[in-house]
């Protein structure tokens, strides 16, 4: 089975496997443990922020991010399809008590004009305006990379309006590769900003959220508050710094490997699909026809052997990674021809 649903659904290599094996551990709640606290340290070099903190998914970095810089009834500025909206089960209401303001933009990315025009009066009338967020790179978007010039202007708009800005940066490994530009670079002022192991860069579990030394203060409190406390997290920490070492460059391959998926789909017959846009590991492609939906076409899919991800009644999602090969992006390739083909 080639499965295209997911970058989540990488297992860990054996190499990565012996070198969680053999991770020296302790207690991360004491801050005990060597190896967190060796990733922490690598991902504050990363990113050019002063401290970290190890927690167990992308969506509870995200959550952190919000509840750390925000108190209950502040409002946050966000895209429409950004993923935690989407994604993250209503977390902004239920764990910060925070409301949404939805920022309209092509594909994920919005500028410093949405941010101005969001912006709450200050007016006992209104919720406070206190956080920007964004996503890069952007998954309802088919994978997008924020422009840095772009990232920058909404940053600096932002921090001139008194807002603070979170990166939601789970695949920000893949907008550096595709960019060709640091992480750190990506990230620039912004205020904090998250990141994700278990996607492209193949670990089991983990994600890391980024900030100054205050804001992650208050987030390890909070990551204690909503039950994601870690002991001997270090087995776990030990897979992501080998991801860094071994998986990061190589992600330059799955997007290879999707910009080829994506030129053979949209020669098919009733495929709308534009390859230019086409960034990363993502790709999204509609049907044009109506003839059948698109969990139809995924269930014959999974039966030709190759496992996409139905996200609408005429969209679909296919993402590339590490545990797919060239040769079997060919294979779905051909086999998404028969079955699109009949």
């Amino acid at each position: 089975m080639i499965d295209l649903r997911s970058d989540t659904v990488t297992k860990p290599t054996d190499a990565m496997r012996r070198a969680m094996a053999a991770a020296e551990v302790g207690d991360d709640m004491f801050g005990e443990d060597p190896t967190v606290r060796r990733l922490e340290d690598r991902f504050c070099e990363l990113t050019g922020k002063p401290a970290a903190v190890f927690v167990p998914s992308g969506t509870m970095a995200n959550q952190l991010a919000i509840r750390a810089q925000t108190e209950p009834g502040d409002e946050v500025i966000t895209h429409a399809d950004n993923h935690i909206i989407h994604y993250e089960s209503g977390g902004p209401a239920a764990l910060a008590g925070v409301m949404l303001a939805l920022a309209p933009g092509p594909r994920g990315v919005f500028g410093a004009d949405e941010v101005r025009a969001l912006v709450r009066a200050d007016d006992p009338h209104c919720p406070v305006t206190r956080l920007v967020a964004l996503e890069n790179t952007h998954n309802r978007g088919g994978g997008r990379v924020w422009p840095r010039e772009q990232v920058r202007e909404v940053v600096e708009t932002s921090h001139a309006l008194g807002l603070r800005v979170h990166i939601d940066g789970a695949r920000i490994w893949n907008a550096a590769i595709a960019s060709g530009r640091p992480v750190a670079e990506l990230v620039g002022a912004a205020d904090s900003v998250s990141a994700c192991f278990s996607k492209g860069l193949g670990a089991p579990v983990g994600s890391i959220l980024a900030s100054d030394a205050p804001t992650i203060k208050r987030a390890r409190r909070f990551r204690k508050m909503f039950g994601g406390a870690m002991r001997q997290a270090g087995v776990l920490a030990a897979a992501a710094l080998h991801a860094l070492d071994h998986h990061f460059d190589r992600l330059v391959e799955d997007h290879a490997g999707a910009r080829r998926l994506a030129e053979r789909l949209a020669a098919l017959p009733g495929v709308r699909l534009d390859p230019s846009e086409v960034e990363t590991n993502i790709v999204y492609f509609g049907l044009a026809d109506g003839r059948r939906s698109a969990p139809e076409i995924c269930t014959a899919l999974k039966q030709a052997g190759v496992l996409v991800l139905p996200v609408g009644p005429d969209r679909i999602r296919a993402v590339t990674h590490l545990d797919v090969s060239p040769s079997q992006i060919e294979r779905a390739a051909l086999a998404a021809a028969e079955v699109l083909g009949r």
